[in-house]
């Protein structure tokens, strides 16, 4: 998003990259610029669930999750600095993330809301940590808060798995250019993809 940075582009010969740089918003139209383009990354959707010291559950959704190592096995969220769950969050030291299933928009939006008793009428059960696992999510991760860093206007939180839920069969819960969506399921029995870079699973249903 830094404009001076784009004099350290070096354009190969026949290459679209100058183009992409003349494209570049005007200082006061980059948040709205940055969200429409990053829109563009579909997502999960996940709840982050806590439950603090005095039995009280917390939860809020979100969509920055993602699984981060394979060993030792970590994952990482992204809550805003402004968040009212965070503080709770890491207060009670561990989380649940849920996985939003395909069903689940109405959740989303339950939690995705600020101000409300967001688990009125919801249903739960604890995790061995005492985090509440939603009814019905497609599947969950049990964490401890390992690390926490300073990222702009959010925080990067890394959390140490130590929990594994179960896994549905239902479509996920996906969010794409500021809506709720979902897509069909690719068929699980082919073998998975071969990308070095991305973290893989020996069978397409064991993505997280």
């Amino acid at each position: 998003m830094n404009a001076g940075r784009a004099d350290a582009i070096v354009q190969a010969p026949g290459s679209a990259v100058a183009a992409a740089g003349s494209a570049q918003a005007a200082p006061g139209q980059e948040p709205a610029r940055f969200r429409q383009v990053l829109g563009h990354f579909c997502t999960g959707v996940t709840v982050i669930t806590t439950v603090d010291s005095g039995g009280r559950p917390a939860g809020f959704a979100c969509q920055s999750f993602a699984a981060l190592s394979l060993d030792p096995p970590l994952v990482l969220f992204c809550p805003s600095r402004t968040s009212a769950t965070w503080p709770r969050i890491a207060r009670a030291g561990h989380f649940c993330a849920n996985v939003l299933a395909a069903g689940q928009r109405d959740l989303a939006r339950v939690f995705g809301t600020s101000g409300a008793d967001k688990f009125a009428g919801i249903a739960w059960s604890p995790s061995a940590s005492g985090a509440p696992v939603l009814a019905g999510v497609l599947t969950w991760v049990g964490c401890e808060v390992e690390v926490v860093h300073e990222a702009g206007d959010h925080h990067v939180v890394i959390g140490r798995v130590t929990e594994l839920g179960p896994v549905g069969t239902e479509a996920p819960l996906l969010f794409y250019r500021g809506r709720y969506g979902v897509t069909a399921a690719a068929p699980a029995g082919g073998p998975p993809e071969v990308v070095d870079t991305l973290l893989a699973w020996p069978r397409h249903a064991d993505w997280i």
